[in-house]
């Protein structure tokens, strides 16, 4: 029996020679080939305004192009979230995207005492990061900070897990047989909705 994916589209570069976006269409190809349901949102694509006060992310209304990610993220079982390094962490575009759908009542609920109730629990996630440089300089010299920072305080926060995470550097150096590989690897994660 299949599953239900959305794949998140990280790069707020809609270009399609993108490596994220041959990545994701590939993924996307391979898991409905194996009969698995995908979704995709395409940050880039969204007007979603940015957070300027806590009352706007905990009381203020959702753009309609938030709810409507909203509900595709409540579908799916298995996330799959690509983007590339910027500025050491995820563009600003996706953070922006993260906040906004990732408000009280949806996400996360508060409570009187303790820590807050993950209301995305049961779900999934791979994310990917692509960067310039070599992947092993970002995980063990710049300790991989930004990963960390989505997988413990975004998506462990809301419940989602287990997350895996793959790190691709050097993409400037990749060529056409590098991508190619890549895009058939991510056709066979994609078939098992890994």
């Amino acid at each position: 029996m299949g599953r239900r994916i959305a794949i998140i589209q990280g790069h707020p570069d809609l270009a399609p020679e993108r490596l994220c976006r041959r990545l994701a269409a590939a993924y996307a190809a391979g898991a409905a080939e194996a009969g698995h349901e995908v979704r995709v949102i395409d940050v880039a694509t969204l007007h979603l305004p940015m957070l300027a006060t806590k009352a706007d992310f905990e009381t203020g209304t959702a753009p309609d192009a938030a709810r409507a990610a909203q509900e595709t993220l409540a579908w799916a079982e298995h996330w799959l979230i690509l983007y590339p390094l910027w500025l050491g962490s995820m563009p600003a575009l996706l953070k922006g995207f993260f906040e906004q759908v990732g408000r009280p009542g949806f996400a996360f609920r508060y409570r009187d005492k303790g820590f807050p109730e993950k209301l995305m629990a049961g779900r999934s996630a791979h994310v990917v990061v692509t960067m310039g440089m070599p992947g092993f300089l970002y995980r063990w010299f710049y300790g991989a900070h930004s990963l960390k920072a989505l997988k413990r305080n975004i998506l462990g926060f809301i419940g989602v897990g287990p997350i895996r995470d793959t790190v691709i550097g050097g993409v400037d150096g990749l060529g056409p047989e590098g991508v190619a590989k890549l895009e058939t690897r991510f056709r066979g994660l994609g078939a098992t909705a890994g």
